[in-house]
């Protein structure tokens, strides 16, 4: 669906900026040159397709998301051992003390929340506050739920017993602004470029290339995730914080950089490109759905054209365009569908693999600082599949096309899960605890296993090559998919996804307990795996 060619004497620069109100020079959109339009038409095949420039406003909004990101996964990063471990704790450090299975089923059910506000900011920002505003508006409650996170944190809020419902109130604050903002920096950042769907441009050595606008916005979702990715390495910063220093520092740090996104948003919100809402727009979808589900799903029959024939008396308030979006919308979320499998597999990351480090010979440094390996790698990933590896399987006359990426990413995601569950075995196999490793009846929980932790690299590893493939490739195919009054809700309906993944990975935590853990990852790798195969068949 959205390919790109390079060559290596003439590329589009992934950091490259231009003013997103004007047109590069010797462009000229097809039809309107002086001259056979037909002919032109034709020759478009034989040029080479580049991704445009990008605007300035994609490079603001993108270290917005960076610096909400550094929030989300700074603070995300230590929040399992802080619930699972208690302040005693020998080994490792702790706060709340509620065991794994609990500070899983704490984490997942945060994931879970953060992704079902999205379809709720989507539908403030398409119907009453535009874009813009809701990320502005849900900023503010953000840094609300950042700092009561840090204010129950405190020492004296532990001894007044106040961590627990002062953390349960920080998570929901959190989790509303991140649905105000994340769908919406979807959708804002990509509606900055409005260049031409297709446009020849004369290069300085003379050659004729085609600036295609679908490549183009391929280039600024794979930069999006980029930023997105330098933001998530955060855990690297917050963890040692952590270790050394107490949680109450390791979640103070992402509200300071958080506020920091905050002033950017405010100083330059004058700036974007944004539609404005439409208050009319899931009341008159609603009634579109309504009548086509009257008719066993014959959108036709919500069409005025089709109603002024029917009953030339009753006006509608929309027109056909609008009736032919809803159902494109509807066949656009359908491959969402499997998305949950992935989701559910790839939390682990933030969740079981901390708890499974924490098992393990950490070798003096912080057992959820190998959560950062994930962004890590696809900082180094995203740029060489975009550069290297995507061009190369073009020469070769194939293409990975948004569907191939997402199947791949399944299976890649399957793979991890399955080498996750070779290492709780391989834990299991080494002294001094065995399968009960940190055990109380163990050396009273204070000597982990004898396996370096350092195994868990190719699991992360693995983790990060499917999120390049899938994650990217799923926000690309939502906005492409969607149409243009409907991207948020869109984008909105894939991320959801995530959260009824979140409550399919609850439904293996009975478990998250020794020695059944192996059985856990086996079970998440399967599912996955399966539902890449389902994708592999069913055309996409």
């Amino acid at each position: 669906m959205l390919d790109q060619e390079e060559s290596a004497t003439s590329r589009t620069p992934l950091l490259q900026t231009s003013n997103s109100d004007s047109t590069p020079r010797n462009v000229y959109t097809y039809g309107t040159e002086t001259g056979d339009s037909a002919t032109e038409q034709q020759q478009q095949h034989s040029l080479r397709r580049v991704a445009d420039s990008l605007p300035l406003n994609v490079w603001i909004i993108a270290t917005i998301e960076a610096c909400e990101r550094f929030a989300f996964f700074g603070m995300a990063a230590p929040l399992q051992n802080y619930v699972q471990n208690s302040r005693d704790d020998p080994l490792r450090p702790g706060g709340i003390g509620l065991g794994q299975a609990y500070a899983t089923i704490v984490n997942l059910s945060f994931i879970m929340w953060c992704f079902v506000t999205p379809v709720v900011g989507a539908v403030v920002a398409e119907q009453y506050l535009g874009r813009l505003r809701t990320v502005t508006y849900a900023s503010l409650v953000y840094i609300c739920g950042l700092s009561v996170l840090v204010v129950s944190s405190l020492p004296l809020a532990h001894d007044r017993g106040l961590s627990f419902s002062g953390m349960f109130l920080s998570l929901f604050l959190i989790g509303i602004g991140t649905g105000g903002i994340k769908t919406n920096v979807n959708s804002l950042i990509a509606e900055q470029y409005t260049g031409p769907k297709k446009a020849v441009q004369v290069l300085k050595s003379g050659e004729k290339v085609l600036v295609d606008k679908d490549l183009t916005l391929q280039r600024i979702f794979t930069t999006f995730f980029i930023y997105v990715n330098i933001g998530s390495v955060t855990s690297m910063v917050t963890t040692p914080v952590e270790k050394y220093y107490g949680f109450t520092a390791a979640f103070a740090l992402p509200l300071v950089v958080f506020f920091v996104g905050l002033v950017i948003i405010l100083a330059s919100k004058d700036r974007y490109v944004s539609h404005p809402p439409d208050k009319s727009l899931l009341f008159n979808a609603g009634r579109v759905l309504w009548i086509a589900l009257k008719n066993r799903g014959h959108f036709h029959h919500a069409s005025p054209s089709h109603q002024d024939e029917a009953d030339p008396a009753e006006r509608l308030p929309w027109d056909d365009v609008f009736v032919d979006d809803i159902r494109k919308t509807l066949v656009a979320s359908k491959v969402f569908v499997l998305y949950p499998f992935f989701w559910a597999a790839y939390s682990q990351y933030l969740t079981n693999f901390v708890s499974q480090a924490a098992t393990m010979e950490t070798h003096g440094i912080p057992n959820d600082i190998m959560t950062a390996i994930d962004p890590v790698s696809v900082l180094i990933l995203l740029p060489t599949l975009d550069r290297i590896i995507f061009p190369f399987v073009r020469k070769l006359g194939a293409s990975l096309l948004a569907a191939d990426r997402v199947r791949l990413g399944f299976i890649i995601c399957g793979i991890a899960m399955l080498y996750a569950a070779f290492v709780q075995h391989m834990i299991y196999l080494s002294p001094p605890c065995y399968n009960h490793p940190r055990s109380l009846d163990c050396f009273d929980g204070k000597v982990p296993n004898s396996i370096s932790v350092f195994w868990q690299a190719p699991s992360y590893l693995f983790i990060a090559l499917a999120e390049c493939f899938a994650a990217v490739a799923g926000v690309e195919y939502a906005y492409a998919a969607a149409p243009k009054s409907m991207k948020s809700i869109v984008i909105a309906l894939y991320m959801s996804s995530a959260s009824v993944g979140a409550i399919l990975a609850m439904t293996v935590s009975p478990l998250t307990v020794d020695p059944e853990l192996p059985w856990m990852y086996v079970t998440l790798g399967m599912g996955v795996l399966v539902a890449g195969g389902v994708l592999c068949i069913v055309p996409v």
